[in-house]
């Protein structure tokens, strides 16, 4: 929802550097957090003030998998050199972003865990300001790295320097930068092209527009904030510390709206998925992607769920589930391994050491232990003997098997596609079906059995080369 807030609202997000802290070749801003890249979590905080229409994002190395990851109505500005933060936003500004009266809110592309409400509450601040920015803040015990505030006698923000220009004095101070601003969007485009770049890092840094908007116009607004919501991620360290943080978040919301989570500490629950209330989740239970837990479901201990939907009452514990649906109260597990496109409808059961792809499994239908189903098509109430596999590919193409309501397939059944088998038909253990089955009929495929006498002493003998 849009917080309405006048004037108008523009919110830029910097995403352009590699994130070298990283030590990897992702773009920082596509390092996932509770599911979600960090440069999305931005656009959703912004999302809280404007449409996406007034969102900008300034990107730069690897620009067009960033591009990739952002919503189609969202306007990307090249920053093909990386000359600083105050550069980025004079590109975006030379761009016609922020066009107009109204306020420019300014967002690191790395701060998953910052708020909406926060940005909400900057940008009213400043539209009710005279000032020029309404910066965001926040008290570190170990400041390191970071812009510090500086502040005059009377406690006015006058200035931020950045760690790597600050003196023994200036190191001391514990109220650091946030990188998080609300300007009026007028007074900023006055003082953008007065940055310049005399700084250890030569570069712009939008941190100097805050000096000079404080000589041009007075007051500079300052909100303390928690430094939780407010600080970017830089390491491996710090993005798994964040995503700690925003788990929690997640499944306290889920929790809140009435989902039992046994151990939220071992519970991974990415944004993305839709919980309802009453389902209950074990611990050990990664659940990601676009996914749907319905009501009563109880899913866990130790499932990894990717893109699928577990239907209303159903149980999963100690299996894999992959770009599949599980019907209302289906039993999958435990140690099955369900893949694309296998489908199950109610009351039906993939059961222990079970794997099935592409397979849509009717109403009631059963496939209980040791079994692999792919390419299958199985009626209602059918029970799929242990050990049985479809042979569903013959080294160059794939083939279907398609098995009636109500069939008994034998265990140790090889069933080689393409093959039908009608309702009410039964499959004698261990046979090799290769031909289709008429309905209720028994097909049984094997050969004779033989004895052959004495078979160990002989073997035993010409082992000891006699």
């Amino acid at each position: 929802m849009v917080t309405d807030i006048e004037p108008s609202v523009t919110v830029i997000i910097l995403a352009a550097g590699k994130g070298t802290r990283m030590k990897s070749d992702l773009p920082k801003v596509l390092h996932t957090v509770a599911g979600r890249p960090m440069v999305m979590w931005a656009v959703e905080a912004a999302r809280q003030v404007t449409s996406d229409d007034h969102i900008a994002v300034v990107v730069g190395y690897e620009a067009d998998q960033v591009r990739a990851a952002l919503p189609a109505g969202v306007t990307t500005v090249l920053q093909a050199d990386q000359l600083g933060t105050g550069h980025a936003v004079k590109l975006a500004l030379d761009a016609g972003v922020g066009a107009g009266d109204g306020v420019v809110v300014v967002v690191p592309g790395d701060t998953p865990q910052l708020h909406g409400s926060i940005l909400a509450g900057l940008a009213d601040s400043q539209a009710q300001s005279s000032g020029g920015v309404t910066m965001l803040t926040a008290e570190l015990d170990d400041p390191s790295g970071f812009g510090r505030i500086i502040r005059d006698e009377s406690g006015d923000v006058v200035g931020i320097v950045e760690h790597g220009d600050a003196d023994d004095a200036q190191l001391m101070i514990q109220e650091v930068n946030a990188s998080v601003y609300a300007f009026d969007a007028a007074a900023l485009r006055n003082v953008i092209d007065q940055i310049d770049t005399d700084n250890a890092q030569q570069e712009m840094y939008l941190t100097d527009t805050v000096s000079l908007l404080r000589d041009a116009l007075g007051g500079v607004g300052a909100m303390v904030g928690d430094p939780a919501d407010s600080l970017g991620v830089n390491s491996p360290a710090q993005l798994a510390e964040v995503d700690a943080v925003m788990r929690e978040r997640v499944n306290s919301e889920l929790m809140a709206s009435g989902v039992t989570i046994i151990d939220p500490s071992r519970t991974y629950i990415d944004a993305s998925v839709t919980v309802e209330p009453g389902a209950v989740i074990y611990p050990e239970t990664y659940l990601q992607g676009d996914s749907f837990i319905g009501a009563g479901a109880m899913v866990g201990p130790s499932v990894f769920l990717e893109d699928s939907s577990i239907g209303a009452g159903a149980r999963v514990w100690y299996s894999v589930v992959r770009e599949s649906k599980v019907g209302p109260s289906t039993e999958v597990g435990p140690f099955a391994s369900l893949r694309k496109g296998t489908v199950t409808e109610e009351g039906a059961k993939i059961g222990t050491f079970v794997e099935t792809k592409n397979t849509h499994l009717g109403v009631g239908s059963k496939i209980p232990h040791l079994s692999y189903m792919g390419d299958a098509k199985i009626g209602e109430s059918s029970n799929i003997g242990a050990g049985s596999i479809t042979c569903n590919y013959d080294g160059y193409e794939k083939h279907d098997t398609v098995i009636g309501d109500n069939v008994r397939v034998g265990s140790d059944t090889m069933m080689v596609a393409p093959l039908e088998i009608g309702d009410n038909a039964w499959t004698g253990a261990g046979s090799t079906i290769s031909k289709d089955v008429s309905p209720g009929a028994l097909a049984v495929e094997r050969s004779d059995q033989r004895e052959i006498p004495d078979y160990d002493a002989r073997r035993r003998k010409k082992a000891d080369g006699q």
